[in-house]
């Protein structure tokens, strides 16, 4: 078995999936130009093993294979094997599993794929236990040395199928936008509801916050009480489950279940940052308590666990402690008896202490299925003394939490993920008035602005231990701009509004664009793989083209850019006819098409009490509305000669058009609505 005698390559790096590695028996290489010669010189196949830090079954393939000597000494004999962190090296990652997707008709991580010497893929899968991955090995070397012309035949074709995924008929731009589209996406969409749990119908379940936000977008615009009800049942329904933490706060990955009991348990930035803008938006929309709890309480786990210094965040936890999966977060019967002392029937109830939350090996994991009111009519108190005895419960419950054995963190810091985060704060904020939420966004994006980018303007990707690498991929610049936006609306600070677009320029300057006019992934300075992707389908997080064409629709309308817009209207176009076919894949960029088919609105505010009247705004849900100003005119085209001395006026702008500024918030409303 592996030993810190085993020392290869990757000992090295500073990705903490890759230092997982560093003491196997197997000689992994980093992805790098001295594996890919290696792998010429050598002619033999590579070994691309792709995963990430978090990810539970990459932990139990390594210690079943990776870790063996005799399975080590098969890949070290006939393969170069190369280890791949997913989450610094999105790029391969895109091609290897769009391979793997093509043969499979599957994917997922560990994500084990083998290629040419060139970089073409010819075979591959994602978890294989012990004897099974012997048999692979074994065949696909038989296969390489005995038949290489045959081998050589169907990787030409599946990389021309990897280069084909992004092809879409290129579509003209409409006169006008339609929402048909989405009513007819939507009408498909709703069968896939879940309407007794919420999310989609059946297991695992993941949170899909894009959808989510999507989904509510369309809700309220379009007055469809179906789906808000769903949006509610399903946030409602998250908040309750296993998958949030109840007793520190934070979602996990996703449930393994179809009732958001059991959670894979790791815990990702990309995840919570993205659900904090979705609960933010829930709770302008409604001023449910539960969801200002669950922005408070995910709020402080990100602040308490995954912030690092200079206002970074970290990557992930592990979902693994001491070797076994969850431990770190259930609870036995004992623990929990100890912990509630004379409030053990009442804790008991509350968190499910019962069938519905035993899990493995007499653990129970804490949720639940009850409204705090429920609970307290039927233990004949009080909301103040439900709330007081769950707190001091949560309190003990977290200092006995403390004591165990932490799982791995994932101590990268990635720009993407970082902005997705800051982005989630400012929507909290936006919505809680909480100032502390607005200072931990602005100290991660001031990070982001003075750290990660370099002084040609591009951004760098990853950043660890004071060293910033790997060139920026588009999704790095997406999410940013995003991010830099919404902060400028909150804060009227301009200057992060100007960084975000001269970011947008350099996109537009160093990206390219594929026939179909969606930015490929990795800028033309960067070395490409044997094939180019342009991620156009949104996931988890949404694609980093939606969420670009976004940006440049707002940009454009900020800054009276004809060509941004231009391009969001190509890329929307070229889109719009996939939605029916996959609904759910598309939700950041019906967000766009109703932007662009519906009204939308620039709501300028010039005059001494922009702030206060930005502010009261803002406590409003908003969703097709951007909000600038300031004391005086400024720089942005929008907000030339609207001052006034001595008033504070609102002028409601369509596309730079302003109908008769007000100066009631109820009348700047009215206008909108």
């Amino acid at each position: 078995m592996s030993n810190v005698d085993n020392t290869n390559d990757l000992i090295h790096e500073s990705s903490p999936y890759l230092l997982q590695h560093a003491h196997n028996p197997v000689n992994w290489m980093p992805w790098g130009e001295k594996a890919l010669k290696r792998a010429k010189d050598e002619n033999k196949p590579m070994l691309i093993s792709i995963g990430y830090s978090a990810c539970h079954w990459c932990h139990v393939m390594e210690h079943e294979s990776f870790e063996d000597t005799s399975v080590a000494n098969i890949m070290n004999e006939h393969f170069i094997c190369i280890k791949v962190d997913r989450e610094e090296r999105p790029d391969i990652d895109q091609v290897y599993m769009d391979a793997v997707q093509l043969m499979t008709g599957r994917g997922g991580w560990p994500l084990n794929c083998f290629a040419l010497p060139d970089g073409r893929p010819f075979f591959g899968g994602t978890y294989f236990p012990k004897d099974q991955w012997i048999k692979v090995l074994t065949s696909v070397n038989e296969t390489f040395v005995s038949d290489p012309a045959k081998v050589d035949e169907y990787a030409t074709k599946l990389t021309e199928g990897i280069n084909q995924m992004d092809d879409m008929p290129v579509q003209p731009i409409p006169s006008e936008f339609s929402d048909e589209a989405v009513d007819a996406a939507l009408g498909r969409w709703k069968k896939q509801f879940d309407k007794e749990e919420g999310g989609a119908q059946g297991a695992p379940k993941f949170p899909l916050p894009n959808n989510y936000q999507f989904l509510l977008h369309y809700a309220i615009t379009e007055d469809d009480a179906e789906v808000k009800k769903q949006v509610f049942l399903t946030l409602d329904k998250m908040a309750f489950g296993g998958i949030y933490d109840q007793i520190g706060g934070g979602f996990a990955r996703y449930s393994t279940d179809d009732i958001w009991k059991a959670p894979h348990f790791e815990k990702m930035l990309y995840d919570n940052g993205q659900l904090l803008s979705l609960y933010a938006s829930a709770f302008n929309a409604t001023n449910n308590p539960l969801y200002k709890q669950v922005i408070d309480e995910t709020v402080e786990f990100i602040q308490r666990e995954l912030t690092a210094k200079k206002g970074a965040f970290y990557s992930a936890l592990d979902a693994d402690s001491e070797g076994e999966e969850g431990k770190f977060y259930v609870w036995s019967i004992d623990e929990i008896k100890a912990l509630s002392g004379e409030d053990f029937e009442l804790i008991k109830a509350y968190f499910n202490v019962n069938r519905k939350g035993l899990w493995e090996h007499n653990n129970y994991i804490l949720l639940r299925d009850q409204s705090d009111s429920a609970v307290g009519e039927k233990f004949k108190l009080s909301k103040e003394e439900l709330d007081e005895k769950i707190k001091a419960f949560k309190l003990r419950a977290m200092e006995t939490r403390a004591k165990r054995i932490r799982p791995g963190l994932d101590d990268k810091t990635l720009t993407s993920w970082n902005a997705m985060t800051a982005k989630g704060l400012v929507d909290t904020y936006i919505a809680t008035r909480n100032e502390k939420h607005l200072r931990l966004a602005k100290d991660n994006l001031d990070f982001l602005l003075e750290q990660q980018i370099k002084k040609d303007g591009s951004l760098f990707h990853s950043y660890k231990n004071d060293h910033s690498k790997i060139n920026g991929y588009l999704e790095d610049y997406a999410h940013l701009i995003d991010a830099l936006i919404r902060y400028y609306e909150a804060t009227f600070e301009v200057s992060y509004l100007n960084k975000a677009n001269s970011l947008a320029q350099y996109v537009i300057d160093n990206f390219d664009r594929n026939p179909t006019g969606f930015f490929y992934f990795k800028s033309k300075t960067d070395e490409q793989l044997v094939a180019q992707k342009a991620e156009v389908t949104d996931n988890v997080i949404p694609a980093s083209n939606s969420v670009m064409a976004t940006c440049l629709f707002k940009l454009g309308q900020f800054f009276q850019n004809e060509e941004f817009i231009s391009i969001t209207k190509s890329m929307a176009a070229s889109v719009e006819p996939n939605f029916s076919r996959y609904p759910a894949g598309y939700s950041q960029w019906m967000s766009l098409i109703l932007y662009l088919s519906e009204p939308y609105y620039e709501i300028a505010i010039v005059g001494e009490e922009c702030e206060e009247k930005r502010n009261a705004l803002l406590q409003h849900y908003l969703p097709k509305a951007l909000i600038c100003g300031g004391l005086n005119a400024g720089e942005l085209p929008i907000l030339q000669n609207r001052k006034v001395e001595g008033k504070t006026l609102i002028y409601v702008c369509q596309s730079g058009a302003c109908k008769l500024p007000v100066s009631d918030i109820d009348a700047a409303l009215e206008l909108i609505n």
